[in-house]
Parts: C-alpha cells; sequence; structure tokens
C-alpha cells in the first residue's frame, strides 16, 4: 500500500528548492530520502509529476508524495551475538565483527547485523530505512570491523542522518597496507563513482561520481629484511562513499592487507618470516577497523565519542610486525 503526504506552499516558503521546502516539514525522513522520493518520480506538484529536487515552488502549490509499504516483507530474526559498546533510550553502538554483512541484500537475506538486532530488539528501531535496514543509519563493509551506531527511533534516526550528511561525525579507521604512502601525511580528495569495467566496484573518477575525501597519517611503517615494507595508517573520513577508503589507498598505489578487491597483493619476497607468512595466508579480510565514532546526541544534543580496540586477527598482524622490526 501507498502512504500519502500532502502540503501547501506558504508565503515563508515562496521561491524554496522543493528538497529544502520538504526538508523544512518533515521531521521523520532524512534528506536521502526526500531526494529519492523525488526522483522517483513519487511526487506531485499541482498534480503534476516533477523529478528535480531543486525546482523551485510557489505559493499555493499543492505538493503530495507517497512512500510504498510493502507489507509482505519480512526480516527473519535471529539469534546473532551483537557486542554492545554503549546503549540508550535513542540508540546503539555496536561493535561489529568482521564477516557480518550490516543489512540483508541481494544474497544475504539471513546472518546479517539486522536479522540479530530485529531478534534483540523487535520493532524497537526506526523504520525511516524501509523494512530491510531497520535502524541502520550507516554502514560499514562485511569484511571490515568497528564501530557502527544504530537508531532506536525515528527522531534519532533524523538527527544522525543529517549530521552524517553535514559531514559533521568523527570516524576513525585504523589500517595496514602495502608500502609507504607518499607523502607520510595528506588529504585525498577525489570523485568516487561505479566501476566501468566491474559495477561491483567503485573507482576514482576525474569526471563523473560523488566528492570523497580522506584524510591520513602514517602512523608506524615497519620494514626489514624478513617482510616487505608494510604501513600502519590512520584514516579520518570527511565523507563517508561506498568503499572510499579502500578505494583512495588503492588508488595511491598502496593497497590494503588482505583486500581480495581493491588490495595489491604481496610481491614474491624471499626471504619472507615463515610465522609472519603464515599469518598473513590465514587473514581472511582487509586489515581495516572502524576504530573511533563521535557525533552529537540526538536528544541530549551533547557529544560523545567511542573508542573500539583492534580485533584479535588484526592484533596479531600488528603484534608480528612490532617484533619482527624491533
Amino acid at each position: 500500500m501507498n502512504k500519502i503526504k500532502t502540503f501547501s506552499v506558504e508565503e515563508i516558503s515562496n521561491n524554496y528548492r522543493l528538497d529544502k521546502f520538504l526538508a523544512s516539514k518533515l521531521d521523520d525522513i532524512t534528506r536521502t530520502q526526500i531526494k529519492k522520493i523525488i526522483v522517483s518520480k513519487n511526487l506531485s506538484i499541482n498534480n503534476k509529476i516533477v523529478s528535480s529536487p531543486s525546482k523551485k515552488v510557489k505559493i499555493g502549490d499543492k505538493i503530495s508524495f507517497s512512500i510504498l509499504e510493502n507489507k509482505n516483507e519480512y526480516i527473519k530474526p535471529e539469534k546473532i551475538k551483537i557486542d554492545i559498546v554503549y546503549e540508550d533510550d535513542d540508540l546503539i553502538v555496536l561493535n561489529k565483527p568482521s564477516g557480518i554483512v550490516v543489512h540483508p541484500g541481494a544474497g544475504n537475506k539471513n546472518g546479517t547485523l539486522v536479522n540479530g538486532l530485529v531478534y534483540h530488539y523487535k520493532k524497537n528501531l526506526s523504520d525511516l530505512n524501509g523494512i530491510y535496514r531497520p535502524g541502520i543509519v550507516h554502514r560499514i563493509d562485511k569484511e571490515t570491523s568497528g564501530l557502527l551506531v544504530v537508531a532506536k527511533n525515528n527522531f534519532s534516526h533524523v538527527k544522525l542522518a543529517n549530521q552524517f550528511s553535514e559531514h559533521n561525525i568523527n570516524r576513525k579507521y585504523i589500517a595496514l597496507i602495502w608500502g609507504v604512502l607518499r607523502p607520510l601525511k595528506g588529504r585525498i580528495d577525489t570523485l568516487i563513482s561505479r566501476s566501468k569495467k566491474n559495477r561491483q566496484l567503485m573507482s576514482v573518477s576525474e569526471t563523473s561520481g560523488k566528492k570523497a575525501i580522506t584524510n591520513y597519517k602514517t602512523l608506524k611503517v615497519f620494514a626489514n629484511n624478513e617482510i616487505p615494507k608494510i604501513s600502519l595508517v590512520e584514516c579520518i573520513l570527511e565523507t563517508g562513499r561506498t568503499h572510499q577508503i579502500r578505494v583512495h589507498l588503492s588508488h595511491k598505489g598502496n593497497g590494503l592487507i588482505g583486500d581480495k578487491k581493491y588490495g595489491k597483493q604481496k610481491k614474491k619476497f624471499k626471504k619472507i618470516n615463515k610465522k609472519f607468512d603464515e599469518i598473513l595466508k590465514n587473514f581472511n579480510r582487509q586489515a581495516l577497523h572502524a576504530k573511533s565514532l563521535g557525533f552529537i546526541h540526538p536528544s541530549k544534543n551533547k557529544k560523545i565519542e567511542f573508542e573500539s580496540k583492534l580485533p584479535q586477527d588484526f592484533k596479531k598482524i600488528l603484534d608480528i610486525l612490532e617484533k619482527l622490526t624491533n
């Protein structure tokens, strides 16, 4: 069935952009959702379909739009362990392990983080992102570990989503990469779009895509005659594009250790330490961890920040690198 909303444009909103007008009227829908509603041709002004978010509205315009709801869709609750870092009436901050997908999608209907959230919280999660993404404000990749915030209600979801849209969320990642970044500290500012060669991957583009900014700092370089050069890097996101850190570091020529899609695998190294080589062979994901997360609490209106320890598999590689190079 369709859920329909209608509005009339008052004098105070004359000549507003359509998306800005709707954002001023709706506190239970994110700006991203507003844009999707408009461009998907589910909105009309004076009974005429409009698909441009930038269209200017006029006094007396009658605006209506519909949100398609499918009551037959269903998420199977599953008893999946969730590592809670913080929780209150508005939100949950959790530590996602590598190897688990955040929400159901093509080929991943079960075994996701959302299946576990539905089991533990039932309907006590925001529903702004649809049936398959209850509570989900943002994502991290399946094989990336670390901190994620989940919204328990729509008010909190909108407040958090707006902070993400305005790039006011503090997100810090730790990564292990092949080689040494030049310069050791810097800012990667590019456009990122779908790869023309493989639509499942993202790539840096000079002409199209979304603006993506990653600030990075080399924390330590590991090198001797027993291992290839490897760097421990801290990345701070200004934007949050799909696979952003992985794409940016690969673009610099320094792919993540373990990244089968974007990482350049290590070259043959004649005298590589056997124990280190064995640990690498058993490391089955990219060496990327969402270490810290900070934002303004939706209802308390104060800054809160969280830190996450490195998971054991990541720490195991780091420990042996320290041991071999000290």
